[in-house]
């Protein structure tokens, strides 16, 4: 009988630990990423501008590349950049999630491997193919490969302001609603669903969701900064966003598009967005564990501990599967009118945060 598997692209090395930053240049090495040491190192005018005093002198080959902002602007000009110099063997993105975003797009417009040496855990895209980038147009994402590795120093995510780590848990707990909204559409509409990533993201949601430690414990960073990076291979394995995007994700769009200038972080938006999205698909018990693990890490439970009103919910809510057309999650389901989201979300409020 024949042994039929699949290949899944995925990070070569993915290390998480302390002081993992301090052997950058050997672990590269090792992997045979850069043996030379040329790399064309993008950084943030903020922790990578830091970090880039401590690496310069192990990395001597290395060239440092600014990166103003989050954007397809700044991603295009640093490929046009690394283009215009010699020969690199690998793009690093140094820094949050916008330098990664801006690095891997690069990286791909030039045709060179990427890693990702993350100093936040705000999101699940430091491993995920896809970048997410700012454009005229708000915000799109773009098809990129996976890092080639994931380097995660526990000592430089600790320096990281606590916001940005507790946005990483709003993400990662979304999984459970975005796999869930996954599976509605395979139930409903026969969308195709891949057991092996809805499998891996939904278990990197649990985890975090249920480990009783705090972003003050190192045993719990390792376990978020691995869910977010399961996340991203789940999403590789996919082909697809699904795993890691559903009616959260659309709630959290809807605000960044109407609301650009007050929008909150991605894991702040999409933690409020997954917990009510649990409630709209009757799953209360699931909901009220949502709220008690988002309050436990102070991360917001409801709009208006991210500074929205209730009518600017509502009208996000309604807004939002207008943000993903062709995406169909419980929002799609139940295709709600804007009085009916009001009522909803009294009833929310009343059965889980009051209760």
């Amino acid at each position: 009988m024949p042994v039929l598997t699949r290949l899944i692209p995925s990070p070569l090395t993915v290390d998480i630990s302390r002081g993992a930053l301090d052997d950058l240049a050997g672990l590269l090495a090792d992997q045979r990423i850069s043996g030379s040491g040329c790399l064309a190192i993008a950084i943030s005018g903020g922790s990578g501008q830091a970090l880039r005093e401590r690496l310069a002198p192990v990395l001597p080959d290395a060239d440092w590349y600014p990166v103003a902002d989050g954007t397809i602007d700044s991603a295009v000009k640093l490929a046009d950049d690394i283009k215009g110099k010699q020969r690199y063997d690998a793009v690093v993105g140094l820094g949050g999630g916008k330098i990664i975003d801006v690095a891997k797009y690069a990286a791909a417009r030039v045709g060179l491997p990427m890693v990702a040496v993350a100093t936040n855990l705000a999101h699940d895209g430091l491993c995920s193919p896809v970048a997410t980038l700012d454009n005229d147009n708000g915000r799109g994402s773009y098809g990129v490969p996976t890092p080639i590795a994931v380097v995660i120093d526990l000592d430089v995510i600790r320096q990281a302001p606590d916001r940005f780590v507790r946005s990483g848990i709003g993400d990662a707990i979304s999984n459970i609603s975005c796999v869930a909204d996954w599976e509605l559409a395979h139930e409903v509409h026969g969308d195709s669903i891949d057991g092996l990533a809805a499998a891996m993201a939904r278990q990197a949601g649990e985890a975090v969701l249920r480990h009783p430690g705090t972003i003050a414990d190192d045993a719990f960073l390792k376990v978020l900064a691995e869910g977010l990076v399961l996340t991203g291979i789940s999403m590789t394995v996919a082909g697809d966003s699904r795993p890691a995007s559903g009616a959260c994700h659309e709630i959290s769009h809807a605000f960044d598009l109407l609301f650009p200038r007050r929008a909150a972080l991605h894991g702040e938006q999409v933690a409020v967005g997954a917990a009510f999205a649990m409630h709209l698909r009757g799953a209360r018990e699931e909901a009220a564990l949502f709220a008690d693990v988002l309050r436990r890490h102070y991360l917001p439970v409801l709009p208006g501990d991210i500074g929205f009103t209730v009518d600017e919910f509502v009208q996000a809510v309604e807004y939002a599967p207008q943000t993903r057309p062709g995406r169909f999650t419980i929002l799609e389901h139940l295709d709600l009118s804007a009085d009916q989201i009001r009522d909803a979300y009294a009833d929310y409020v009343k059965t889980t945060i009051s209760s």
